[in-house]
């Protein structure tokens, strides 16, 4: 299979996407959503302890990673959005490899 080649549009969205703000903290996330620290961690595919660290004062405080930030910002965004995401779009962004392992079906409100 060849890569497709990319055109000016197609390049312009990759400095889009370079160029993103896109991040929210632990902190913003656990304040507005209620979540605990495990689905916390699996949200950004982090360990538990990993998790409680960004809590943590002191010498025990971890920073949390820019692609820890871009994982909360994307949940909330998907969060504040799912009635807006056709169902399509939201399967092949989250399947798109067509592959359902696991999948549950969260569109039969929809």
């Amino acid at each position: 299979m060849n890569p497709h080649p990319l055109q000016q549009r197609e390049q312009d969205l990759i400095q889009l996407y370079i160029y993103c703000q896109l991040g929210m903290t632990p902190k913003q996330f656990y304040t507005k959503w209620q979540v605990n620290h495990e689905e916390m961690a699996q949200i950004c595919d982090r360990s538990l302890s990993t998790v409680r660290r960004w809590f943590a004062r002191g010498k025990n405080y971890r920073r949390p990673m820019p692609a820890d930030l871009r994982h909360l910002a994307l949940m909330n965004f998907l969060l504040e959005h799912f009635e807006e995401i056709p169902q399509e779009l939201l399967q092949n962004l989250c399947f798109p490899d067509e592959s359902r392992d696991g999948f549950i079906d969260i569109f039969e409100d929809k």
